[in-house]
């Protein structure tokens, strides 16, 4: 499966924790990030991760032009929605065309972790 994993700011720390976790059900796979996300979930894990610019600098829509091109199958996306993003208008059409490709989108720890034990135990999604 190819996999994106993006997060914002104040999120990077729990998507480290989920790729360390997660570490030998993510090396299975083809794993693409935003510039950041990648360069720190690289740093902890020694995960290969194909990595995109930052979220900020058009990542988000790289990402999203995959996702249109039906290049990825899964998109762990942890989000801080507490916090007003720049490039809010990128992170609202990625999460649009996850919808509509019916992409599996986690955007939340909880959710990842569902998504992730699933890839764990081989359960995979059509």
């Amino acid at each position: 499966m190819k996999i994106a994993l993006i997060a914002h700011d104040k999120k990077k720390d729990e998507i480290i924790e989920l790729s360390k976790k997660y570490k030998d059900v993510l090396a299975e796979h083809e794993l693409y990030a935003t510039g950041t996300t990648g360069t720190l979930i690289m740093g902890e894990t020694g995960l290969s991760i194909h990595r995109m610019k930052s979220g900020p600098l058009g990542g988000d829509q790289q990402i999203g032009a995959m996702l249109a091109d039906g290049e990825l199958d899964l998109i762990i996306f942890l989000r801080d929605p507490l916090t007003a993003q720049p490039h809010e208008p990128d992170v609202s059409a990625l999460l649009r065309l996850g919808d509509v490709q019916k992409i599996p989108l986690a955007t939340n720890a909880n959710s990842a972790t569902i998504m992730l034990e699933a890839l764990k135990n081989k359960v995979y999604f059509a």
